[in-house]
């Protein structure tokens, strides 16, 4: 476990997480993902988001968990024909809480709006190491045509700033940066978790003082209340 103090509030790109090394989306593994990130953090209150489609993508195994998990706030999804789907859910909560978000997307036709998005601390991706768990990492966004074409007409300093960020210093598209890594739980990939499921009653708001979490089968989240 890292030595270095975690963010206060997250937002996990569920679908993300979910799709991480494979082609359709998987419950467990973002449950998996998401306790591995809770044990190393304790402290942080969790948010789960997940696309509008994400119940029809995964195994029908899964289906009654997932309706489940959304009935009792476990798992968020946008309305629907919500523009922007998941991603401008999931950068519009994080931007309104402050909060870093969680996933391996660059979410690049959105660098004009949400510049915080280069800010230090503020997204960070994973992957599942076998024979380790999941290993978190801080990351910079990636730039690319899509990311350009969204900034154009900027000049740089546009779109929604970091006023209610963490109030660490902006990082450089093109810095080449060590990144912090950490270590998640011991569970290889792939295999389930032996440890009890985390709480229900995931809440948007966050609570100044997050609560610890009980332990409960579902997809892991804590509530914010």
């Amino acid at each position: 476990m890292s030595n270095r103090k975690g963010p206060a509030h997250v937002v996990v790109d569920g679908s993300n997480i979910a799709t991480e090394g494979r082609s359709m989306p998987s419950l467990a593994q973002l449950s998996e993902a998401v306790s591995s990130f809770m044990d190393e953090y304790p402290d942080a209150a969790i948010t789960v988001v997940v696309d509008a489609t994400f119940g029809h993508r995964i195994d029908k195994k899964e289906v009654p968990e997932f309706e489940a998990g959304i009935s009792n706030n476990e798992l968020v999804a946008p309305p629907a024909g919500a523009v922007g789907r998941g991603d401008a859910f999931v950068l519009g909560i994080a931007d309104k809480v402050g909060a870093s978000i969680l996933s391996n997307d660059s979410f690049q036709e959105f660098h004009g709006e949400y510049t915080w998005l280069f800010d230090e601390g503020r997204l960070v991706g994973g992957k599942p190491v076998p024979h380790i768990g999941w290993v978190w990492v801080d990351r910079v966004p990636v730039r690319g045509p899509v990311s350009r074409k969204a900034t154009r007409g900027s000049g740089g300093g546009g779109g929604r700033d970091s006023r209610r960020g963490s109030g660490r210093g902006r990082r450089a598209s093109n810095q080449d940066d060590e990144s912090t890594v950490r270590t998640g739980s011991k569970e290889a990939s792939g295999c389930r978790s032996r440890r009890a499921r985390p709480p229900a009653g995931l809440q948007l708001q966050p609570s100044p003082k997050p609560l610890r979490p009980r332990r409960r089968r579902g997809v892991a989240t804590r509530s914010t209340r």
